[in-house]
């Protein structure tokens, strides 16, 4: 058996699954997942296109790629306070957050300009557009089926 809720910000699916022990008994798991505000990825959307600009870097040609990672670290933002790279595993996510070195963008991006995200691609990448700038309508419309 299983339930999906939607809510604009909010969805959740509720699975029951039989016990191991016996198959009358019935555990229920309930999975959230919140999106991030729609002010927190217009701020991170904000940032990435100065930061593009600033970095002489461009948007992956694929502007779905770019749309993930921007509401990842509006997400982040919203749940840690900082912009966390959202294409890392952490053990301890509000650790690393707080140490920065992982805190958009990145200390590799900084020095080298490696984005682990691809979101701040070199000229010469071969998944870089042609782009710098990128609307909250494309990311709503990239990301609304995710």
């Amino acid at each position: 058996m299983s339930l999906q809720l939607q809510a604009p910000s909010f969805g959740a699916t509720i699975s029951s699954l039989p016990s191991p022990l016996t198959r009358s008994t019935r555990r229920f798991v309930i999975r959230a997942q919140v999106e991030p505000t729609e002010k927190s990825v217009e701020i991170m959307r904000k940032f990435s296109e100065q930061y593009a600009r600033k970095s002489g870097t461009y948007f992956c040609v694929d502007k779905g790629v770019t749309s993930v990672v921007i509401k990842g670290l509006a997400d982040h933002k919203d749940s840690l306070g900082a912009p966390l790279c959202p294409c890392r595993h952490y053990d301890d996510k509000p650790a690393e957050a707080g140490q920065g070195f992982w805190n958009c963008p990145c200390v590799p991006m900084r020095e080298r300009k490696e984005c682990h995200c691809m979101l701040f691609l070199t000229p010469e990448n071969d998944f870089a557009g042609q782009d710098q700038t990128i609307t909250l309508e494309e990311i709503r419309e990239s990301t609304a089926n995710i």
